[in-house]
């Protein structure tokens, strides 16, 4: 017997399974238990909500999708609570939120005209990148037949980094591998590593020469390959952390999580500037760090993670010289270039914002991430980040990418960053959980994984549902270089 309750003129009532995958598979009505199509209501609830009180509907406050599909993750991942008074009433409710799921339009019409106007402004200045790189690149990039879609290459390069973090995860779960006494990662992994670690680097560069070749360049390879990479960010800092790892040798699981933010706000500083110059400058140590990282893992592999425990200069140990290299790029290249950049164009009065207030707005929602994972580290009564560090940085990466995607959207089509990301609501809700203190070890734990799982879902509907309506907007397919009419 399904349980009921009554509340107004409606009733509160749980789906059974077979309900709701026949809601999900596409009935938004039910009648005497048969699905049937044909109700707009369900289209209308996934605008701004249903309630359903004696068959009649009306509006409910709405929250953006994220926000719902985030809340809607966290809060009831077991089972499905609806308000009806009749199966029909619960199956479009049901309905509704497949519909949010699979067809909300993040990119407004202002944007997509404002996509319809943009044209690629970029300055590389690196020599490295520019008497290196280029030149193998441009050797690379012949290999690739012209019917190989840009966008392919760049995803094929994402997903290596990715592979590269879950096979480090498997082996390295917990930082300990490279802490004297443990057992080691195989030097294969290490090879194995480096190697797909140059090759991510690689296509990451050659995909854009593909799209001139190919004659296929479009906004939306731009915003497809900068997306990918402000996610990258936190697979390739987590993965370069299992050469030192934790330990009296290693560096701390805190430590790290600083210097993942210091790489973090390293890469939104540079879409900061094009958000403000319209042009995008090219940090120097992207290319340098790719380059560094591919060599150390393969002498990982020769001459093991043992190498790295003795100092390198009087009582200096490689940990500390990983350390120092991250933090002096970002504070002596990174930092100064870009506040040179924007000093340029505020001389030129070149700028596109005009107040310092419209000018840091990009800067908000990264800031109070950054607040609100450190309180809860601090603040954690079971010591969060010591217990799940991999998790945890995963969980603010994420979240991180998806702030950042969204100001790489403002930026290109030359609209209003948002001031506050909405993922961070239930982030803020569950640190202010953890810091009333009635959470137990086991909670914090599952509220930590539940957000990961959530921050992740809602990132990649957001990825998907923007790579989807700018292909229709630019009548393009994101994986092909056909034509949608051709078929």
């Amino acid at each position: 017997m399904k349980r009921r309750r009554q509340w107004g003129g409606g009733t509160w009532r749980w789906l059974s399974c077979s309900d709701w995958v026949k809601a999900v598979l596409g009935a938004d009505r039910v009648r005497g238990g048969v699905p049937t199509r044909g109700s707009l209501e369900g289209c209308a609830c996934a605008l701004g909500g249903l309630r359903v009180r004696g068959g009649r509907s009306a509006p409910l406050p709405s929250l953006p999708a994220q926000a719902f599909l985030t809340l809607h993750i966290a809060v009831r991942c077991s089972c499905f609570l609806t308000l009806s008074s009749s199966v029909a009433a619960a199956a479009e409710w049901a309905f509704s939120f497949r519909v949010i799921m699979a067809g909300y339009e993040y990119v407004s019409p202002e944007q997509l005209a404002g996509f319809d106007k943009y044209k690629y402004s970029a300055l590389d200045t690196n020599p490295l990148s520019l008497y290196v790189m280029h030149p193998f690149w441009n050797t690379i990039v012949k290999v690739f037949p012209t019917w190989l879609a840009p966008n392919l290459i760049t995803f094929s390069g994402f997903m290596l980094l990715v592979f590269n973090f879950l096979l480090l995860t498997y082996f390295d779960p917990d930082f300990y591998a490279s802490a004297p006494g443990h057992k080691h990662v195989p030097d294969w992994v290490w090879i194995v590593v480096g190697i797909l670690n140059f090759v991510a680097y690689t296509l990451d560069g050659v995909d854009g020469k593909q799209a001139r070749r190919t004659n296929s360049s479009t906004p939306l390879g731009e915003l497809f390959d900068h997306g990918l990479d402000s996610w990258a960010c936190v697979y390739f800092v987590v993965t370069v952390y299992s050469i030192f790892g934790r330990g009296p040798t290693g560096v701390s699981v805190f430590v790290l999580y600083l210097l993942l933010w210091v790489v973090l706000f390293s890469f939104i500083l540079s879409h900061w500037e094009k958000y403000n110059t319209g042009v995008l400058f090219l940090p120097w140590g992207y290319d340098i760090s790719q380059v560094t990282i591919s060599f150390v893992y393969i002498v990982t592999a020769v001459v093991g993670v043992e190498a790295w425990y003795e100092p390198f200069l009087f009582n200096f140990l490689y940990r500390d010289l990983f350390t120092a290299m991250i933090i002096g790029c970002a504070l002596c290249v990174t930092l100064p270039m870009s506040l040179l950049n924007f000093y340029r164009s505020y001389k030129s009065n070149s700028l596109k914002h005009n107040s310092i207030y419209e000018a840091m707005v990009p800067f908000f929602s990264p800031c109070l991430l950054f607040t609100l994972s450190t309180v809860w580290i601090l603040r954690s009564p079971s010591d969060i980040l010591e217990m799940h560090p991999r998790i945890f940085y995963f969980m603010v990466g994420t979240a991180f990418a998806n702030i950042t995607c969204q100001l790489i959207v403002c930026q290109m089509s030359s609209t209003r960053c948002p001031t506050l990301n909405w993922l961070l609501l239930p982030l803020f809700l569950v640190v202010a959980t953890v810091i009333v203190g009635t959470t137990t070890s086991r909670l914090e734990s599952v509220l930590l994984y539940t957000l990961t799982a959530a921050f992740t879902l809602a990132h990649i509907h957001y990825g998907v549902q923007v790579v989807k309506q700018l292909s229709r907007h630019f009548q393009i397919y994101p994986f092909s270089l056909r034509k949608p009419n051709s078929d």
